[in-house]
């Protein structure tokens, strides 16, 4: 199955200005399909950087979300980069136009009418928020950089162009290994990765306010396994006098 990926474009997240929310939302509405991010992309609106990084997600085959750089203003890159990218010119797209002179009448013009010049044959990506598209194509969905807009974007993408996309469902169990150090637990970690290839074992170092050490340790997988992995975690702590507790319940991912 091809990845999921996010790119987040944008010079007011890289110089730190606004803290992205667009990964943690994704993440988020990805999860109840079994479906998990590949990889992100944190991009500024320099113009051969945005191009030349389209261009390689374009050749990826991943489904990729696109959040940032769609609006009017002379900043706003992503639509004149995508077309560059997938070697097309831009249009006004006809439907995105009635959209836009049904919302904002004579005031459609000259410039708010730039924010549906997409791609030849992009297809709309309807916006709940205030109404102005997005658009897709080629496996690529571009939204607005306000998480508020791209949150429900995301969520009608993955309702409709990729209503079939799904993963594999999963739950994720973990215990806190107290005062422990997870050099003395590698080995075993790497053990059970072999006995258990389609699991994924994952260890968590945390420090509280005193310094004092802990390790989240534990397990996502299907049901069936987290359960034998989860017991043999249990007595191999027991069995080396460590000290735990449960810190997870099931969450279904």
């Amino acid at each position: 199955m091809a990845g999921i990926g996010l790119v987040v474009i944008g010079d007011e997240i890289l110089s730190g200005k606004r803290q992205d929310r667009h990964l943690a939302n994704l993440a988020r509405l990805l999860k109840p399909r079994g479906l998990t991010l590949n990889w992100v992309r944190f991009i500024g609106d320099d113009p051969e950087i945005l191009r030349h990084q389209l261009s390689q997600t374009l050749a990826s085959g991943d489904q990729v979300f696109c959040c940032g750089g769609i609006g009017a203003t002379p900043d706003d890159r992503t639509r004149q980069c995508a077309a560059q990218a997938m070697g097309l010119p831009l249009e006004v797209h006809e439907e995105g136009r009635g959209i836009l002179e049904e919302l904002f009448g004579e005031q459609a013009y000259p410039n708010r009418i730039k924010m549906v010049e997409f791609p030849l044959g992009a297809q709309l990506i309807p916006n709940g928020f205030n109404g102005v598209p997005g658009f897709y194509l080629q496996q690529h969905y571009f939204m607005p950089g306000f998480p508020q807009m791209a949150e429900l974007m995301m969520g009608w993408v993955l309702a409709n162009p990729l209503a079939d996309l799904s993963g594999r469902h999963t739950i994720e169990r973990a215990i806190r290994l107290i005062d422990a150090s997870e050099a003395e637990w590698i080995d075993w970690m790497v053990e059970l990765e072999t006995a258990y290839p389609n699991a994924r074992i994952f260890s968590l170092p945390h420090f509280d306010q005193q310094r004092r050490r802990s390790i989240e340790m534990g397990v996502e997988a299907g049901p069936e396994i987290v359960e034998k992995v989860m017991s043999l975690l249990k007595q191999e702590a027991n069995r080396r006098n460590q000290a735990w507790e449960v810190i997870t319940e099931r969450v279904d991912t």
